[in-house]
Formats: structure tokens, C-alpha cells, sequence
């Protein structure tokens, strides 16, 4: 008959269980490994960077769509010539105001992302 190596022997002596740690002097011999999301510095360059890479465009498709709708270009432009129906749309005042309420949107969240931004060390 062949026996489970899982399963405890009976007629053995029992192992001594291991004796439980009472305080904190095994954390203090050999304390944790530093966190695991602290980031080597390429990886804390490369989220430095993307960032600002994201401030910068939230920053300059938000002052764009804040003065773009409200300058001729934005009517007289060559796309617009084979769809009349397009035209007179985006020229009302509410279409071109909510293009300026959308940059002035994107023009927050990406000061708000500068301003919280903080390095995880």
C-alpha cells in the first residue's frame, strides 16, 4: 500500500510547530523590501514627462478651442463648402459657445493635473 506524502505519518514522533512571533523583532531584523511602486528613475522620468506632455496639450487644445469658433476661419474653411447644413450649424452662437465651454473645460483639467501632480518615491 502506498501512502500520500500530504497527509501527516501516524506513528512518527509529530515536527514541533514553528513558535509563533509574539512582537516585532522579526520585522525588525529583517524589515520588508522597499514598496513595489516605487519607480526606478527612468520610469519616474517617463511619467514626468508624460505629464507635462499632457498638461501641454490639454493647455493648447483648450486655448485653441476657446478663440478658434469665434474667428472666420472657423465658417470659411474649405471643408465646409460641400456641406452647407454643416456650415450654418457650426456657425450659431450655441455651437461656438459650447466648443469655448469645452476648452475652457480642457483648459482645467490640465492646470488641475499640474497642480496635483506628485512624484510616488
Amino acid at each position: 500500500m502506498t501512502t500520500d506524502p500530504k497527509l501527516p505519518v501516524e506513528n512518527g514522533p509529530a515536527a514541533p510547530a514553528p513558535p509563533a512571533p509574539t512582537d516585532n523583532s522579526a520585522w525588525l531584523l529583517n524589515p520588508p523590501p522597499p514598496a513595489a511602486h516605487a519607480q526606478s528613475g527612468l520610469q519616474l522620468w517617463l511619467h514626468r514627462t508624460s505629464v507635462f506632455l499632457f498638461v501641454l496639450i490639454s493647455a493648447i487644445a483648450g486655448v485653441l478651442l476657446l478663440i478658434l469658433p469665434w474667428t472666420p476661419e472657423w465658417t470659411d474653411n474649405y471643408l465646409l463648402l460641400t456641406y452647407p447644413w454643416l456650415r450654418t450649424l457650426i456657425s450659431t452662437g450655441f455651437f461656438r459657445g459650447l466648443c469655448s465651454g469645452l476648452g475652457l473645460l480642457d483648459i482645467w483639467i490640465g492646470f488641475w493635473e499640474a497642480l496635483h501632480y506628485h512624484d510616488h518615491q
